[in-house]
């Protein structure tokens, strides 16, 4: 069972400019638990925020060193990890994850830092998705393959990376959250977000891959609980039970276009169609495998979930229909 932290939380949320954290942001300022919350990013946060600051930066050691002493930062919110690496160059993301993390950290770490606890957004992308797979995958299941994309192995170098930070300063909490696809009408830089709004999407033919979901209400919920209770650990945090593919696209109303296991030449029209290179491997991947964790470690620490996978799926179909309906009224 998690422990509340005993002091008033003074909070540094980097990665203020993407959806998650300008979610998290607007979700800690409801609580007079946090006394102050400072965000930085290269961009601003997607939605007014009323009492958080905003540092328009790179999260550098010699940034956040600052930030963390002028402020009295001691909880520290990690949320700038890049999981799509068509949004990124693949030979930028160990620098613009590990190498970013790595000095974020070093800042927490030093001599007379306020520091406490940190928080990293992490992804169940770390285990990878591949036809031999285990039917769920708990904190500690080992891969049984090596890392075969990027993100992948720029994920695996934040985790030893966050490890290596727990051993050597055992007094900060440190609490990572890897977060199942995430699902949510704001959430747009999140890949199976974007992908659902297309008005045809793929499947692999042969393939009806299980998929799990996290609402992004949520992602928000649990990145609250790690701040305002003690939960050092790894934890999975995604909606309860599965939904095959085809099921989720029935849900949300969408075509699927069945593209070849292998992609020929005769499949360079359903490719171009579909915009597959749009794609990251890693999504072609879960098309083809799917995946799915175990949640419960994360609920036995005391979080709630108010979505389960189905209900994310559904809420986001309702989602899209609410937000198109304006538009067909305009139309009619």
């Amino acid at each position: 069972m998690a422990r509340v932290s005993a002091t008033v939380a003074r909070v540094l949320v980097t990665g203020i400019g993407s959806s998650i954290g300008t979610h998290a942001a607007r979700a800690l300022e409801r609580y007079a638990e946090v006394e102050a919350i400072v965000g930085i990013d290269t961009s601003g946060p997607r939605a007014a925020l009323a009492r958080t600051e905003y540092v328009p930066s790179d999260p550098g050691f010699a940034v956040v060193q600052r930030i963390i002493k002028a402020e009295r930062i001691d909880t520290v919110l990690h949320l700038q990890l890049a999981l799509d690496p068509k949004a990124i160059e693949s030979r930028s993301l160990h620098e613009h994850n590990v190498i970013r993390t790595l000095n974020l950290l070093a800042a927490a770490g030093t001599p007379g830092s306020t520091v406490r606890k940190v928080v990293v957004r992490s992804s169940t992308q770390l285990y990878g998705s591949h036809h031999d797979d285990p039917y769920f995958f708990s904190e500690d299941t080992p891969r049984r393959h090596g890392p075969r994309t990027p993100v992948e192995r720029s994920l695996l170098g934040v985790m030893q990376v966050v490890r290596e930070f727990g051993e050597d300063n055992p007094h900060v909490v440190v609490t990572t959250l890897r977060f199942a696809d995430v699902l949510g009408i704001d959430a747009t830089d999140a890949g199976f977000s974007r992908l659902l709004r297309r008005r045809l999407v793929p499947e692999i033919a042969g393939y009806d891959p299980r998929l799990q979901f996290v609402h992004d209400n949520d992602v928000s919920g649990a990145l609250v609980h790690a701040t305002l209770h003690d939960v050092p650990g790894d934890f999975n945090v995604a909606g309860e039970g599965t939904l095959p593919w085809s099921e989720v696209c029935a849900i949300v109303g969408k075509r699927r276009v069945p593209i070849p296991p292998v992609l020929t030449r005769a499949a360079s029209a359903p490719v171009r169609a579909l915009r597959l290179a749009e794609l990251p491997s890693e999504a072609l991947a879960l098309l083809r495998y799917g995946r799915a964790v175990d949640n419960r470690r994360y609920q036995t620490a005391g979080f709630r979930y108010r979505f389960t996978t189905a209900g994310a799926v559904d809420a986001f179909a309702r989602g899209l229909r609410v937000r198109h309906a304006p538009r067909a009224v305009a139309a009619s």
